[in-house]
């Protein structure tokens, strides 16, 4: 019941709850005459005493009991008590008492009621800074943070509480920069913070960064004298470690006179977000009383670095500790055992083992043994497991629609899609991604025009990953031209290379080389980073052009200009290019300058172009490399076969396919070096 306290409104509250006449109250201090003084009330027996007095009291006793019994009632949150007490306060004339005035407005804050909080404040005649201070109090536990300023800035005889109030709220829902603008205020005028401020304010320069701040304020706090602070101290060591700066941390948390589980977690995680696991080890061992985010920030860190045995060797230990895991942990474990490392140690039961351990009323373990399956490559369990879950997000969806996509499938991630949006799980730009890769992959234009569509109305984010889908599914269902006109709609927002990538190689695959080296160009000027499927696409270019001398240029310059590794699909374009001019001894030249071996793509491109351009002697050694890498591959005798054929090499053709005919060699599909 929220009420808003006048004289009318008092008159209905009062009719409105179980009659409590004064006579019924008895002082709390005869009451705890009963109770050995070494053992304090706890709220709950205060509360029950106060209901359950007798008859005799004077008014300041009966004051004070009052008072006692709100603030029971602000400890337990027991809102109907208090509204009853409140009832009482009005029947008895003393809604006029400062004190009283007060815990009424205490209790209600504290319960969350904060216009019935409100109510009561206004009604006080006189604006005091404590009154101000629970107001303020009331206003940052319910987040109505712009209440909580307006009354600060009007409050009379603001001190430490007050600003620490304040502060504390700003910091609590992420408005860094005002909390410390408040503070530099509170330092202006001459205020001396306390350790709860300090904690707030180092939390608050946390999440801004910046070590020098955070030097700063650790000169500040040993110049206060807060250093002793337990959670002062700690909210230093972590805003080292948040700032990249574990020796200073570590510094600091050795000298700590004091440290709880808190204080020995926030160093843990210092290590194991940085990646440095065997310290964070090391301190784990000496760390006592360890609790489950002990553990869990040690197998986190594991996962993080891939060693997922020791993760899991972790995991094993906490459970004979006796120590239950969390659904963080279990999630962090179930996708620790489905990551593709995992998979070749049979990790994906242990996975699957976790999850039923785990509460199947999280999605997050479901997603994440889903992922898991995926990534494995276990599609047909993932969608198992997708049609027992008891509910879906657009994680669960996404998920089985990229896994479909990715394992060319693209009818049942389609289907997996239209049966999400019939359900009224609305898909996001991840799920667009993958069903726009689907489409690209079966070539059906109308299905694409409709996701196109289907994106614009329903007002999803076209960054850059998805624009880039949506031009690499126009260009690969053979519309090139909507994919260029997609392209210059979104260019000059675009601020990555993902969908110059896409016009870039959709071009070239279209044939369309001078176009597709011109937007390179373009992109060339502009502050984009360029990466390795910017050069497939360039090179593709080139090759489908017959410009040797420029691609041979741009493959040069990825590692001098661009600072990118060429990898083995920009050798096997490189070899398509030299092939197809015909200038095979530098082909050859380029294998051997390879700083990774040759594949099947590679020699196989090269052997091709020998039966093209009839070279006989480079032929034989492409055959023989392609032997070496895979012996069985019957395609590469047949070229081998037809490059001496066309030599006039009859008896030579023949051993070849003799040879084949015994040995029984297996026919691979063809390759061909443009990705």
């Amino acid at each position: 019941m929220n009420i808003a306290f006048g004289p009318k409104s008092s008159l209905r509250f009062i009719i409105s709850l179980t009659s409590i006449s004064p006579q019924n109250l008895k002082w709390v201090s005869t009451a705890t005459a009963k109770t050995p003084p070494q053992l304090p009330l706890r709220p709950e027996d205060r509360f029950r005493l106060f209901f359950n007095g007798g008859k005799d009291q004077k008014l300041p006793e009966y004051e004070l009991a009052l008072v006692s019994a709100l603030k029971s009632c602000s400890s337990l949150s027991a809102i109907t008590q208090g509204q009853q007490i409140h009832c009482l306060v009005l029947k008895s004339g003393l809604h006029s008492n400062i004190f009283i005035q007060n815990s009424l407005s205490h209790m209600y804050a504290k319960c969350g009621f904060v216009a019935n909080a409100r109510s009561i404040f206004d009604s006080c005649s006189v604006l005091d800074s404590v009154s101000c201070n629970i107001m303020i109090a009331g206003y940052v536990k319910c987040g109505q943070l712009d209440d909580a300023r307006r009354l600060f800035d009007v409050m009379p005889g603001k001190g430490c509480v007050s600003y620490t109030t304040i502060i504390m709220g700003l910091a609590q829902n992420g408005c860094w920069i005002e909390s410390i603008e408040v503070f530099k205020d509170m330092r202006f005028v001459g205020v001396s913070p306390n350790e709860v401020t300090m904690s707030s304010v180092i939390s608050a320069y946390s999440h801004l960064g910046g070590i020098w701040n955070g030097r700063m304020l650790h000169a500040l706090v040993n110049k206060l004298g807060l250093e002793m602070f337990v959670l002062v101290a700690t909210n230093l060591v972590h805003m080292y470690c948040v700032c990249s700066s574990l020796h200073d941390a570590r510094i600091l948390f050795d000298v700590m006179p004091e440290r709880n589980i808190v204080s020995w977690n926030v160093m843990l995680n210092g290590y194991a977000k940085a990646g440095i696991v065997d310290l964070a080890r090391e301190l784990f061992e000496r760390t006592p009383n360890r609790d489950v985010v002990s553990w869990s920030t040690m197998i986190d860190g594991y996962v993080q670095v891939g060693r997922l045995s020791e993760a899991l060797t972790m995991y094993r230990a906490m459970l004979r500790s006796g120590l239950v895991p969390n659904e963080v942990m279990i999630v962090d474990i179930i996708s620790a055992c489905g990551q593709s490392m995992a998979f070749a140690c049979q990790k994906v039961n242990l996975a699957r083992f976790q999850f039923e351990l785990g509460n199947k009323d999280h999605l997050s373990s479901w997603n994440a043994l889903i992922a898991g399956l995926i990534r494995n490559g276990m599609i047909e369990p993932a969608r198992q497991l997708f049609n027992e879950m008891p509910q879906r997000d657009v994680f669960s969806w996404s998920s089985m629609i990229s896994g479909y996509s990715q394992s060319e499938q693209p009818n049942m991630a389609l289907e997996i899609f239209h049966e999400m949006v019939a359900s009224g799980v609305k898909p996001n730009e991840i799920t667009m991604v993958s069903v726009l890769s689907a489409i690209a992959t079966s070539g059906t234009l109308k299905e694409g025009r409709w996701a196109h569509d289907y994106i614009l109305n329903n007002s999803i984010p076209l960054n850059d990953n998805l624009s880039a889908a949506i031009i690499d599914m126009y260009a690969k269902c053979g519309s090139i031209k909507i994919a260029l006109r997609v392209f210059h709609q979104i260019r000059e927002k675009a601020s990555s290379v993902s969908p110059w990538n896409a016009i870039i190689c959709g071009l070239a695959m279209h044939g369309h080389a001078e176009l597709s080296l011109k937007i390179f160009s373009d992109l060339r000027q502009r502050n984009i980073k360029l990466n390795s499927i910017t050069f497939i696409g360039v090179l593709s270019a080139c090759c489908h052009a017959g410009l040797v001398e420029a691609g041979d240029q741009h493959f040069k310059s990825m590692k001098g200009l661009y600072g990118v590794d060429p990898n083995i699909k920009h050798y096997g374009c490189m070899m398509d290019l030299l092939g197809r001019a015909g200038r095979l001894a530098e082909a050859e030249e380029l294998i051997k300058s390879m700083p990774m071996k040759a594949d099947v793509v590679i020699w196989g491109t090269l052997l091709a172009a020998c039966r093209t351009h009839g070279n006989v002697e480079v032929g034989e050694r492409a055959a023989e490399g392609l032997a070496r890498v895979q012996p069985s591959h019957g395609a590469g005798r047949v070229l081998l076969s037809n490059i001496y054929a066309n030599a006039g090499r009859w008896e030579d053709a023949f051993l070849v396919r003799r040879a084949m005919q015994s040995q029984r060699m297996m026919k691979s599909p063809g390759y061909s070096g443009v990705v």
